[in-house]
C-alpha cells in the first residue's frame, strides 16, 4: 500500500467517524466517550487501539463541545444575548 493511499484511507475514515458523530445524541456521545477514558485508564489497551480511542474520544469531545456551544448560543437569544446565572429571575 501506498502511503497517500494510507493516508486517502485515514482521511476518509476521519470523515466518516465525524459523520458517525454528527448523527448522534450528545447524550450517547457523552457516554461512549467516559467508556473510552474508563478503558483508556485501565491500561490494558495495545498500543494501536489506544491510540484509535484517544482519535475517537478528541473526536467525541469535539462533537459535545460543539453541541453544548450551539445551546448555549440558543439560550442567549431566548435570554436576549445574556446568560443570566441560574435561580435568577
Amino acid at each position: 500500500m501506498t502511503r497517500s493511499s494510507t493516508s486517502a484511507k485515514a482521511a476518509s475514515k476521519e470523515a466518516a467517524g465525524t459523520a458517525q458523530a454528527a448523527s448522534i445524541s450528545y447524550e450517547h456521545a457523552l457516554g461512549e466517550l467516559e467508556r473510552l477514558v474508563a478503558v483508556m485508564e485501565a491500561g490494558q489497551l495495545p498500543l494501536d487501539q489506544l491510540l484509535e480511542s484517544y482519535r475517537r474520544g478528541a473526536e467525541l469531545l469535539g462533537f459535545c463541545r460543539s453541541r453544548l456551544q450551539a445551546v448555549e448560543q440558543q439560550v442567549k437569544v431566548l435570554e436576549g444575548e445574556e446568560l443570566k446565572q441560574w435561580g435568577e429571575s
